[in-house]
């Protein structure tokens, strides 16, 4: 039933056209726009059409409020024969509006300051629900036995230790540090720049009610006791908790009935030993310890200084701890991977200049110690651009984190010289997305693989941070354009994030989850992975459509999106990149309460 209403949301949008005109649709951000933001549409046709103006409405008396001229052809993109984009920034009147193109009709959508405000938190709805160890959302628990220790050199395999805690990490139970750590360093950025945008409505368990702490520090501390718990010692270290053994079919956290030994309880944890690790015949191509201890460190130095007005006891240890994970990983560059077991599949990491880089800034903030400083300088020049910036694919996390937050950290307290060659790496970045975006409708030059959302996330982050940090706009309309694409201005017309906008528009109703799948519990705040290329989804295990695919109008050989429950490549809201995205919606919000 909930189909055919998404059905006959996409057929009201498309009023006011024949049945000739159907094969042409206007994309907006449902989201609505800023007054003084970049604001622009796109129409894609089936059909060689030109365009040479518009029109804006106010959608309560359909009168005509302004018309444009401002129109860019764009050719052909994925099910669209001709597209154009179509301008209309110079209006910055507060209201409700439409636009019309060749007898098309685009959404509603609003113009205001407040379109952005309350979504940071709102994607906190989602760290909630993914939480491990006690669940707010099932209000029960799950996997409290965890876990067994394999992997150790000195610790025969099975032996016991408390792990219990930190989030899921999609729709499956599994636990990264690789994810959780990125996930809890986002978190406290996120709220260090914009705690104007952060509310208190939930307590430290994440049941309702204030406790008087910002609900994201509440989120991130969550996360951070996780990630102590996966360091016990100066020496000791965890990567990640189960393996994809836990692929065994639909069902809630609370119910696991997954048994990884018939006589060790709970579930394995593996041990970072820099070696290359795999159960079965499925082994990953780990190469040292450098990417998962900077990551380590990274979390235990920002939660050191953004935790420690909240928890000045909790966090005395924190700088320490950082300091360690940082030293340790130094002991054997090259990185940790994630380990498979009876799939091919597994985070495929290849960088870790980043995560030391950013450790190494994170640390020198908070000691002064100029070695850090000068060590992050030479690991941001090893890796000045994110390797998959101005790449056609790469494969599953190759590159991760898929924004390199250590060249932000970095620029931040640098000198001037220093300074400008460390936000040159982010333009050069910037500009290979935005050359391979520039000549689509929608200036995405993202690669469509596994999680291109994440990467869509990535580069709006690291456009926001690179504007800030240098008052340079060239990539203001590449951001405003992928900002959009997130709510609805993509081939689809869908927003990719679980719940927005609330009460109207077009959302993922169908996200690759138990939660949703099995009970209807809805997966609200949560970004789901993406569009993928056609190549790549015809060639994944396991897919397969449980519904009629009411965006089966724009799916094409190039790239494929489905609202389907059966597509865990394009339609499984994650934890990290959900996490990723509260900074810069934050910061969408927090941008109006300073001025």
């Amino acid at each position: 039933m909930r189909h055919l209403a998404l059905l006959f949301v996409i057929a009201f949008l498309n009023l006011g056209c024949s049945e000739e005109e159907h094969q042409s649709w206007i994309r907006i951000n449902q989201m609505g726009y800023q007054p003084n933001t970049i604001k622009v549409a796109v129409i894609g046709s089936k059909d060689n059409i030109t365009v040479k103006e518009f029109t804006l409405h106010n959608s309560k008396t359909d009168a005509i409020v302004a018309s444009f001229n401002s129109v860019e052809a764009k050719g052909w993109f994925g099910p669209f024969e001709t597209s154009y984009r179509l301008d209309f920034s110079d209006f910055n009147e507060v209201g409700s509006y439409y636009i019309m193109a060749k007898n098309t009709k685009s959404p509603v959508f609003r113009i205001d300051d407040n379109v952005y405000d309350g979504t940071a938190d709102f994607l906190l709805k989602y760290m909630r629900q993914q939480r491990c160890g006690f669940n707010p959302y099932l209000k029960d628990s799950c996997h409290v036995d965890d876990g067994f220790i394999i992997y150790h050199p000195e610790k025969p395999d099975g032996s016991y230790i408390d792990v219990a805690g930190g989030w899921h990490d999609a729709t499956d139970y599994l636990q990264y540090t690789a994810t959780s750590a990125n996930a809890i360093y986002q978190l406290l950025y996120a709220y260090r720049e914009n705690p104007e945008a952060f509310g208190d409505t939930h307590q430290a368990y994440g049941l309702e009610g204030s406790n008087g702490i910002p609900d994201v520090i509440d989120e991130a501390k969550f996360g951070m006791d996780w990630l102590i718990k996966m360091n016990p010692s100066s020496t000791e270290y965890y990567n990640q908790i189960a393996d994809d053994r836990d692929h065994a079919g639909y069902r809630l956290p609370n119910k696991d009935s997954v048994v990884y030994h018939p006589e060790f309880k709970g579930r394995p944890v593996y041990f970072v030993n820099g070696e290359i690790q795999g159960l079965f015949k499925n082994k990953n191509r780990t190469t040292g310890v450098s990417s998962t201890a900077g990551k380590f460190a990274s979390s235990f130095g920002i939660g050191a200084e953004v935790l420690a007005p909240f928890f000045p006891e909790y966090t005395e240890k924190l700088t320490q701890k950082a300091k360690d994970a940082y030293a340790f990983g130094k002991t054997k560059p090259g990185t940790m991977q994630t380990a498979p077991a009876t799939s091919p599949y597994f985070y495929e990491e290849d960088n870790w200049y980043d995560d030391m880089e950013l450790a190494a800034a994170t640390l020198y903030k908070l000691t002064n110690d100029k070695t850090y400083y000068s060590e992050a300088l030479n690991y941001a020049s090893s890796e000045k651009v994110t390797p998959w910036m101005g790449q056609d694919t790469a494969k599953h996390y190759q590159y991760y984190p898929f924004y390199n937050a250590g060249h932000n950290e970095l620029a931040l307290i640098a000198n001037t010289d220093d300074k400008k060659t460390v936000t040159d790496y982010y333009k050069f970045g910037l500009e290979a997305v935005a050359q391979r975006g520039k000549d689509n409708p929608f200036l995405i030059g993202v690669p469509f693989i596994w999680c291109s959302n994440n990467l869509v996330t990535a580069t709006l982050t690291q456009a926001k941070a690179y504007r800030e940090l240098t008052g340079d706009d060239t990539y203001l309309e590449m951001e405003a354009a992928l900002r959009d694409w997130l709510f609805g201005c993509n081939p689809w017309g869908t927003s990719m994030i679980v719940g927005l906008p609330e009460g109207y528009g077009d959302s993922p109703i169908y996200p690759h989850s138990s939660l949703n799948h099995l009970h209807g519990y809805q997966t609200d705040g949560g970004l789901v992975d993406g569009p993928v290329y056609g190549s790549i989804y015809n060639n994944l295990k396991g897919l397969q459509l449980l519904n009629a695919d009411p965006y089966a109008d724009f799916q094409s050989d190039f790239v494929v999106y489905h609202d389907d429950v059966g597509d865990y490549s394009t339609n499984e809201p994650t934890m990290d990149g959900t996490a990723c995205l509260v900074f810069y919606l934050a910061s969408l919000e927090a941008d109006v309460k300073k001025k």
